[in-house]
């Protein structure tokens, strides 16, 4: 059976204060034309389906018109709540989607019962965790010791009715120890959320979102497929993709990735202002990428946004690397400042700031400066 593994849709985020809505309408697209094309037989969504626990009309209307074009397709699909989701208006309506083939995991109460489905190879069980958390589980077992994350999975896990002669599938939404980590992802400090990938040794596949690279951790068959789109620009080197599990007999599993181009991809340039904005310099890319552009002009650039945003219109974030901000100095005082004259002070501070001395037309400019307010307070 050939499923398709998502995850992290994050519908209705912002990234840098731009709309993304546009941008997963249009992977969304594609998303449903990889299913066409590679015959998926289903597909899991494991967790993060929106980006805010209450999410906007516009995102619910986005997620509304894909999940119907899912259910057009008549193949079963799983999807369960993440950290971003809430879980009871994720779970709304859950009885009635299974009727379109569309299962939701219900809010945590104990026990997770799989939804079996059958293919040449005989019975695949899959089970869907949502995202819980410590005081969720030790709710519903208070007998038990629930101290950490590790401790609530594991006893959520060991209350699943497993048959081990069959294919088991786990579809969940956790921190697994060793998953390297992406900027656009809630950390959490000191790793109190992590998890051990031990948990998931009784499962031949465990389909994992809340991670945004694409990656495996300890074995091939314990998987974050990442998000469909780059969220954050340490993502940019990130090839997003749909990734495709063709599950067979128990045991045989093989993984294909199917890259995805995006509307706007995410790009990082530097260069001068000159460099930058000379038409030789972005001639081999999209101009209306998302861009975070770095300029390495000694001066900051007046009105640097507007400006290139007339060439890129669509950055997110302008940087400066040059002396003053590779060697920032801490300013914590001016001593002796009632020796020195107003002038010398302002070029201490100058300096300080930018690790270079004021020109001479900046020393002119401010003596002329100093004169002006001297004479504005007689």
């Amino acid at each position: 059976m050939k499923f398709l593994h998502l995850s992290d849709l994050h519908i209705g985020k912002k990234v840098n204060e731009f709309s993304m809505l546009e941008d997963q309408e249009y992977i969304l697209e594609q998303i449903l034309f990889v299913i066409d094309k590679h015959s998926v037989e289903a597909v899991w969504i494991a967790g993060d389906i929106y980006d805010k626990p209450v999410p906007s009309a516009e995102a619910v209307s986005v997620f509304d018109d894909f999940l119907t074009k899912l259910a057009n397709k008549n193949i079963p699909v799983f999807m369960i709540s993440g950290n971003h989701d809430s879980p009871e208006r994720i779970a709304f309506g859950a009885r009635l989607f299974r009727s379109s083939n569309i299962y939701v995991s219900p809010v945590f109460t104990g026990q997770v019962e799989p939804v079996i489905l059958q293919d040449m190879y005989g019975e695949l069980a899959v089970y869907m965790l949502p995202f819980v958390k410590p005081a969720t589980v030790r709710h519903t077992y208070p007998e038990m010791v629930i101290e950490s994350y590790h401790d609530a999975v594991k006893t959520a896990i060991e209350h699943m009715k497993l048959d081990m002669g069959r294919r088991n599938v786990l579809v969940a939404h956790q921190f697994v120890t060793g998953a390297l980590r992406c900027e656009s992802e809630d950390i959490s400090v000191g790793g109190v959320d992590n998890i051990e990938v031990t948990l998931f040794d009784s499962f031949d596949y465990v389909a994992l979102g809340h991670i945004h690279g694409p990656q495996h951790i300890g074995c091939e068959t314990v998987r974050y497929c990442g998000t469909p789109l780059k969220y954050s620009f340490s993502e940019t080197k990130h090839q997003k993709g749909a990734l495709l599990v063709n599950m067979q007999e128990k045991g045989n599993i093989t993984f294909e990735t199917i890259p995805f181009v995006p509307k706007h991809d995410m790009r990082e340039i530097k260069g001068t202002y000159m460099e930058v904005t000379a038409k030789e310099f972005y001639k081999d890319f999209p101009v209306d990428d998302y861009m975070h552009i770095t300029l390495t002009d000694e001066e900051d650039i007046p009105e640097a946004i507007g400006k290139l945003s007339a060439i890129y219109p669509n950055i997110m974030r302008l940087d400066y690397d040059n002396k003053r901000t590779r060697t920032r100095q801490t300013i914590d005082h001016l001593p002796k400042m009632k020796e020195k004259t107003p002038l010398q002070l302002l070029e201490e501070f100058y300096v300080l700031q930018n690790n270079q001395p004021m020109k001479e037309e900046q020393v002119t400019y401010a003596l002329r400066l100093f004169e002006t307010l001297q004479g504005a307070e007689r």
